[in-house]
């Protein structure tokens, strides 16, 4: 009675309900179609316009949606709406962590040397002490610069050459106020900033991923090789996973010379990939580059590194001479 009674009232309501509508598909092929006000384990309520219907699950093959979403009715369960799965919201190609750096999420689309060098030279700066030179690049807008320790070892007269662009053309800059922040002399790297006062906002780089790299990748270099300023040299990746005296390193074609220290190597998104920072003297095209995950972890941890007296981390230490060394206090 029930079967018959549902499939007359759906004879009378057919054509009622439009787009929008739910639908439910019976195991005897018949269909009702409203809207459903509730579902229960056993039974599922639904309107049709003039009169509510209860609906044993038993007697139901499937739910349609009026969003098109469809779901199978199980007895004992209830059916819920089958909710298309959101599309992940895309990420920003860059990130800042900590606001001190800025680092890719996604390889950059590639781009030819020329531009790259154009865009990305102000960034890159040559470092002076009174022993000898290096180079350095920005990677904050408020002075702070990267470079190698063995650029400054030794050394707390820094002073900093700065390329600004104006009108296509890049004009040098002396900064004499250099702090040292930090220094690692395991890996190699240190972390400068300019304090000149009237020191400008600078153009910083953005940092990659070496594990990303491929061997074969093309790559290249800005720096002052034998003070020779803005010199750009390009080579491939040969390998990613050079030791050297217990280190791994980037080894590369890319010509790398005194000079050339402390500079960054580049791949063809833009993004700095390693700091280089030596070469084999008897053989061409054997350059190496200190990778960008060592960099962003020295970055990361810059306080554990910082270039202060009590810091054990810090290269220079001032020892106290021993004891029995010292004057002992005369008696009156």
């Amino acid at each position: 009675m029930l079967r018959l009674w549902l499939f007359v009232l759906l004879g009378l309501r057919c054509g009622a309900f439009g787009a929008g509508a739910d639908t439910l598909q019976l195991k005897d092929n018949a269909a009702i179609t409203g809207r459903i006000l509730s579902e229960k384990n056993d039974s599922v309520a639904v309107d049709v316009g003039y009169t509510v219907l209860v609906v044993p699950r038993g007697s139901i093959a499937r739910i349609a949606r009026g969003d098109a979403a469809e779901t199978s009715a199980k007895p004992g369960k209830p059916t819920k709406p089958v909710k298309s799965p959101a599309a992940p919201e895309p990420k920003p190609a860059l990130e800042a962590p900590s606001d001190f750096y800025v680092a890719a999420t996604r390889p950059l689309p590639e781009r030819n040397v020329r531009d790259l060098v154009s865009q990305l030279g102000e960034a890159v700066v040559q470092v002076r002490t009174p022993s000898g030179l290096g180079s350095g690049f920005f990677i904050n807008a408020e002075g702070y610069l990267m470079t190698n320790f063995h650029v400054i070892e030794g050394e707390t007269r820094i002073s900093v050459e700065v390329y600004l662009q104006k009108n296509g053309q890049f004009e040098r800059k002396t900064c004499k106020q250099v702090r040292i922040i930090a220094l690692n002399k395991f890996v190699d790297l240190a972390l400068l900033k300019i304090e000149d006062a009237d020191a400008p906002k600078f153009k910083t780089l953005t940092l990659g991923s070496s594990d990303a790299l491929a061997v074969g990748q093309q790559v290249f270099a800005i720096g002052s090789p034998l003070g020779l300023e803005r010199t750009v040299t390009e080579g491939i990746l040969s390998t990613k996973t050079r030791q050297l005296a217990g280190e791994l390193y980037l080894q590369t074609t890319t010509q790398i010379n005194p000079g050339n220290s402390g500079g960054p190597l580049f791949n063809l998104g833009g993004e700095v990939i390693g700091v280089t920072n030596m070469k084999i003297t008897f053989g061409e095209g054997l350059g190496f580059a200190i990778p960008v995950e060592t960099v962003r972890y020295f970055l990361d941890h810059r306080d554990a590194y910082a270039y202060a007296t009590d810091n054990p981390s810090n290269p220079y230490r001032y020892l106290e001479p021993p004891s029995r060394t010292k004057a002992k206090p005369v008696e009156q």
